[in-house]
């Protein structure tokens, strides 16, 4: 699915499913030595006890199965070589020793491999995993156990694992839409938005890249995954660069040198071979600090890379993610005089740093007094005090985390609740924006629900000015990803309101809306809300609308509803299967590989819909697709030319 929504092309480095091989010939190691290679490949695939979040559960499978099989080898191995392999049992062992390398290999890859890459290509890494199964299978299938002697015991257990191997092959993970959708929105070039940020704070904590040392690890298996693939996939690669950089900026790290090798200072140009000592290096930048500070976990930073990370509202330090007593920067004039008398001795050059602002106690202690002077503000009997004060709060809240708590201890939230239900559009505006910004924060998602924002928001959204509707979907978008809030906004009437602002408002009100819509469309009692407020033919005129440039957020929201059996009857029909495959034969790449998720997704389901969809010219865009298509596509071409199979037999 996280494919299909991106377009993206799997790297044909990171070890992609592999044809199948032609069965062993000859023998090219003795019984002993192929005995000994399997168990050395096992041995080697099960030191990897860590893996990608994404590929986790599916990967601690494999290396159940892995270590099942091992008791035949280690029995084999035992009577060896009083008890020769006959031609047939060497055969399949061999074929078991290429299955067991395919899994080691996948292992690695899930093992060190990009974290956004996986993510991104999970439905490929979940075909690789398939491969590796049908590998295993086919190597145990026909195993001629009577030929090689092994105890009853460990015939049945072979057997067993072989007929759940092959149930394994059958079973498909549920795809985490909400992920799919959060990969959708922050790789749209749209407005950067608070609502953005949340959901790349939400995606970092989902991929696990939030401390320094976890985005340093992705930055070099990212580097190792361009320099494989070599100029190939290269908006795959655009889109995982710019999605790293993304999760960067959120975390307040400087770093944005992908593509090429780690490049020199310039005051080491004349020098690179340089031996400089770690300690001299700045842990963030990894460049010779100029003004080493010292902050409170005892660890020392370049002044003015320390102090963006502290500005950018993290409280941990970078190297250890230990909690920081206080954010105190002291100087460390011993390490600076080292540092000079170095580079004096080595005749290297100093690059004057930048002058490093020293931290402004009184801003900060002035926005202390500032922000509960404001919340009191918000309750003014004067129009305009009031509209003043939400207009700063709503600049403040976007600004940091810190101002955020700020205003949510000062009991701001309640406050901007309380002014939503006031007439004034602007004022309405400003406030749903504040709240918006503030439902940044995690808890404060909760805090919001619990405040009773939910109902005047979608009021916003019914009736509030453009900017209002707008920044209410996004809201709601926002308090959406707690999934009690799901609930809590579809049983308020959230729903329709939304359909009619997909309908009728503007295109980024459109987009808000779309991407509202979808996440509360993963509760099920959602997805009947929003047929009966009208989605279906709100989204089918999208889909011809190609001024919206929204035709794969449409088919995202289609494939939703088509995998719900009581929704599928709804879209069903021979008007949208022939929009659907004039989508295939017109579209996008991106576009043709929604479009023919939605068409296997029904057609698996209603063999009349299939039949329907061939008499429009499906079968030739699918023989196209098959062959020229992305990897994607062909895959979902191929299915469908199976299904269109035993539906014309």
């Amino acid at each position: 699915m996280l494919s299909t929504l991106f377009g993206t092309r799997p790297a044909s480095d990171q070890d992609p499913p592999e044809p199948p091989e032609p069965e062993p010939s000859g023998r090219q190691l003795s019984d002993g030595d192929l005995l000994d290679e399997l168990l050395a490949t096992v041995g080697s695939a099960r030191a990897f006890q860590e893996f990608r979040r994404s590929q986790r559960k599916e990967s601690f499978n494999l290396l159940r199965w892995l270590q099942l099989v091992l008791p035949l080898i280690e029995e084999l191995r035992e009577a060896a070589p009083a008890r020769p392999l006959t031609d047939d049992a060497y055969r399949r062992l061999a074929l078991l020793g290429r299955a067991f390398q395919a899994a080691r290999r996948l292992l690695r890859c899930c093992h060190d491999g990009s974290k956004i890459f996986l993510s991104l290509e999970s439905e490929a890494v979940q075909g690789r995993f398939r491969a590796v199964y049908e590998k295993i299978n086919l190597a145990l299938d026909g195993m001629p156990y009577s030929e090689i002697g092994i105890s009853d015991e460990v015939k049945e257990q072979v057997e067993l694992i072989n007929t759940q191997l092959k149930r394994s092959k059958k079973r498909a993970d549920t795809q985490d839409m909400e992920l799919a959708m959060d990969f959708m929105v922050v790789l749209q070039d749209k407005e950067d938005r608070s609502a953005d940020r949340a959901i790349l704070e939400r995606l970092a904590k989902k991929l696990e890249l939030q401390s320094l040392a976890d985005l340093r690890a992705e930055t070099m298996a990212i580097k190792k995954l361009i320099n494989e693939r070599n100029g190939q996939q290269a908006e795959s690669t655009r889109q995982i660069i710019e999605l790293l950089h993304k999760l960067k900026d959120v975390a307040g790290v400087d770093e944005k040198n992908i593509l090429g090798e780690v490049s020199i200072p310039k005051y080491l140009e004349k020098c690179p071979s340089l031996m400089i000592p770690n300690d001299f290096l700045c842990p963030i930048s990894l460049e010779i600090m100029t003004d080493p500070v010292i902050i409170a976990s005892g660890r020392t930073y370049e002044r003015r890379r320390i102090q963006k990370w502290l500005d950018a509202g993290q409280r941990t330090c970078p190297k250890t993610q230990q909690p920081l007593a206080h954010l105190s920067l002291a100087p460390n004039f011993a390490l600076k005089n080292l540092i000079l008398q170095w580079c004096e001795k080595n005749k290297v050059e100093m690059q004057n740093g930048e002058p490093a602002e020293e931290p402004v106690v009184e801003q900060e202690v002035s926005k202390e007094v500032l922000v509960p002077s404001l919340v009191k503000d918000l309750s003014s009997a004067n129009l305009d005090v009031q509209r003043k004060a939400v207009k700063k709060i709503r600049t403040l809240s976007k600004e940091s985390p810190e101002n955020r708590a700020l205003i949510t201890e000062s009991g701001g939230i309640a406050a901007l609740v309380g002014l939503l239900q006031y007439p004034d559009k602007k004022i309405q505006e400003h406030t749903v924006t504040s709240l918006l910004n503030l439902s940044i924060d995690e808890a404060n998602k909760v805090l919001i629900a619990k405040g009773r924002a939910i109902p005047p928001i979608i009021e916003v959204l019914k009736n509030g000015s453009v900017e209002g509707q707008e920044n209410s979907a996004a809201a709601l978008f926002s308090l959406s990803m707690v999934d009690e809030n799901k609930v809590a906004i579809g049983a308020m009437g959230g729903v329709p309101p939304l359909v009619k602002l997909l309908k009728e408002g503007t295109i980024r009100g459109k987009k808000d809306a779309a991407t509202a819509l979808f996440n509360l469309m993963l509760n099920h009692q959602n997805k009947f809300r929003a047929i009966e407020a009208g989605i279906v033919p709100a989204l089918l005129k999208i889909l011809v609308d190609k001024k919206l440039n929204m035709v794969d957020e449409a088919l995202s929201i289609f494939l939703l509803l088509g995998s719900h059996s009581a929704c599928r009857s709804e879209i069903g029909s021979e008007g949208f299967m022939e929009t659907l495959v004039q989508i295939v034969k017109e579209g996008t790449p991106k576009n043709k590989e929604c479009a023919l998720s939605v068409l296997l997704e029904l057609g698996s389901n209603n063999n009349a819909l299939m039949v329907h969809a061939l008499g429009f010219g499906l079968q030739e865009q699918l023989t196209e697709i098959s062959k020229s298509g992305t990897s994607r596509a062909q895959r979902k071409a191929n299915s469908l030319i199976q299904l269109a199979r035993k539906c014309q037999s």
